[in-house]
């Protein structure tokens, strides 16, 4: 017996929820592949859990759950014509109306119902179609996405400080109550970017940008005149308190004397002196944070890569790359080094990601097989956004949690043989301390199955053995995953050079001069004098010794007990000058 495809969903309606303002929604990108509604199964985002599956693996899913309905989600790139008349720029910006084009392809999204096993089809919208249906799929597409708040609250709860004035703000009862919408400047015609001072209840519009947008500067004049500190801006006001438990940290309030955005602990209370009910209000524009973080996550990083230099990109497995979702270079650069690991080369999403070719594809012309071009100018790849993997690996850790810039350490990865010339893999490394982070996550995911454990690629034994005066010996062991090395700088190998230069530079120092770059000597040293500087015996002054029950010189020497697959290796370039003063050294070769 065939059944109808609305009888079919109404028979599956229980499987169907409403979201609720505290529920997470994944939208953007599959669960277990970096499959997104780009991608050309689409992304199926099931109706009860609300979480979001390419098309390899909503079956699977399915399979798992039981659960059949999907809101259906596909993006598709806009075909511009060829013959299409260039734009004369009338305003000084880029990717808004009057300006520059930014060369951004655009896409059409469209949405179905899906229901599995059958993948059987209806269209959304649809008035025919149940009112559950339709109030849940609408709540979906309206609520940021789980992976985007995730981004902010660690964004914006890096900035953001209560503000001095919250707590005793004071508010003047002139009768003024504010509508749901409908809101209008005071003092010009803007309907958009509009602050609510919360002293007085004026609606002014906010800064003028470099480029023309934004408001005509009213709201911070009226600020200049009165000196009522705080202002909320609307249509930023939101009731989803998931993110970080606090209406302030989602909605953007901002501290005119303080000069930043601020939480205000009482906002609720603030808003509602006005009439506002924050809690029945939907957010409907972008907060500061929110453009900080699209300007930052969206640069196009080619621009001030490979000096210049146009290069041809590269597609196809094992050249994929990681987009930068704010200040995360130190994780693209760790995770490429540690997946090119035969150890982890895994079923995991990252993984699959990263591997198999499927994110690293180049275009096509129109519906015909036939690529673009090979220029960055025409052809480029997308690749992967980690948010997920960062949201799981740094949920733990204060910095990495964040979206702060790590600080930068070199290290290198080369296999056991120690040789640099066999080296396995070579590659600066950001942030030393993320992957140190990263593997005893790792750690803790596998306790007790030191078989299946990955990380135990990086591990190596080392072995400390200190002999005194005495005669007598002492031994102590301990595993890592680094080996840290001093650079002897008297082993450099250029070392005429660098006399030269020395002089060169004290003469240019002196006559108020400044060095060109072409002019700048380096030291090499040997990666062999590093590690001959390791094991080499070292003098520990003033050593109790136990057996002579005085203090003594001992010598102390260090050696392995176990080799890693791989060795990884953070070369110190700091180094304590006289009075304890630290010296970062320069770049060497």
């Amino acid at each position: 017996m065939i059944i109808e495809p609305l009888d079919l969903l109404r028979s599956n309606l229980s499987r169907v929820r409403i979201p609720e303002p505290t529920n997470r929604i994944f939208k953007h990108e599959c669960c277990v592949s970096y499959d997104t509604p780009r991608s050309d199964g689409g992304l199926f985002i099931d109706l009860y859990t609300f979480l979001a599956f390419g098309k390899d693996y909503v079956g699977w899913n399915y399979e798992k759950t039981g659960n059949p309905v999907y809101l259906h989600i596909k993006q598709t790139k806009k075909l511009v014509p060829e013959d299409r008349p260039s734009k004369k720029p009338t305003l000084l910006a880029i990717g808004l109306n009057g300006g520059f084009d930014n060369d951004e392809p655009e896409y059409e999204e469209t949405h179905s119902i899906v229901i599995l096993p059958e993948y059987v089809s209806l269209s959304f919208p649809s008035v025919e179609l149940p009112e559950k249906v339709r109030l849940a799929v609408d709540a979906i597409l309206l609520a940021d996405g789980a992976e985007r708040k995730e981004q902010l609250a660690a964004w914006a709860a890096d900035e953001k400080q209560v503000s001095a004035y919250a707590m005793n703000l004071q508010q003047i009862n002139n009768d003024v109550v504010i509508p749901p919408s409908g809101w209008k400047c005071a003092k010009c015609d803007k309907k958009d970017n509009l602050w609510l001072n919360l002293t007085d209840g004026m609606i002014l519009c906010g800064r003028k940008n470099w480029d023309g947008s934004g408001g005509n500067n009213h709201a911070i004049e009226h600020y200049e005149q009165t000196r009522y500190p705080l202002a909320v801006k609307l249509g930023t006001i939101t009731a989803d308190l998931e993110a970080a438990g606090d209406a302030s940290l989602l909605s953007d309030v901002y501290s005119y004397p303080e000069d930043n955005s601020v939480l205000d602990p009482q906002l609720a209370q603030h808003l509602a002196f006005f009439g506002i009910d924050f809690s029945s209000l939907q957010k409907t524009e972008m907060t500061t944070a929110e453009r900080e973080l699209d300007q930052n996550t969206n640069f196009d990083w080619n621009r001030i890569q490979e000096s210049g230099q146009e290069v041809e990109p590269i597609f196809g497995p094992g050249y994929t790359g990681l987009v930068n979702i704010g200040n995360s270079c130190y994780m693209a650069a760790t995770m490429q080094v540690v997946f090119s690991t035969r150890s982890f080369i895994s079923w995991t999403k990252l993984a699959h990601g990263l591997l198999s070719g499927k994110y690293s594809l180049p275009e096509f012309k129109n519906d015909e097989k036939e690529i673009l071009a090979t220029s960055t100018t025409t052809a480029k790849q997308e690749g992967i956004r980690p948010n997920m993997f960062k949201a799981v690996i740094a949920a733990s850790h204060p910095e990495f949690s964040s979206i702060r810039q790590q600080s930068m350490l070199k290290a290198y990865a080369i296999n056991t043989s120690l040789n640099p010339s066999n080296a396995s893999v070579i590659l600066i490394i950001d942030a030393l301390e993320f992957f140190l982070h990263f593997l005893d996550r790792v750690e803790q995911a596998n306790a007790g199955k030191t078989e299946l454990n990955p990380a135990n690629s990086f591990k190596f034994g080392i072995e400390d053995r200190i002999s005194c005066s005495s005669g007598k010996v002492t031994y102590s062991r301990r595993d890592d995953y680094i080996l840290s090395l001093n650079i002897p700088l008297h082993e450099a190998t250029n070392k005429e050079e660098l006399e030269s230069f020395h002089k060169l530079k004290a003469e240019k120092l002196a006559e108020g001069k400044d060095l060109s770059g072409d002019e700048i000597v380096r030291p090499r040293v040997p990666l062999e004098a590093c590690l001959a500087n390791f094991s080499a015996p070292e003098d520990i002054h003033d050593f109790y010794s136990t057996a002579l029950k005085r203090k003594t010189t001992a010598l102390k020497t260090a050696g392995f007990t176990s080799f890693p697959d791989y060795l990884v290796l953070h070369m110190r370039r700091f180094v304590m000058e006289a009075g304890w003063v630290p010296k970062k050294l320069g770049m060497l070769s």
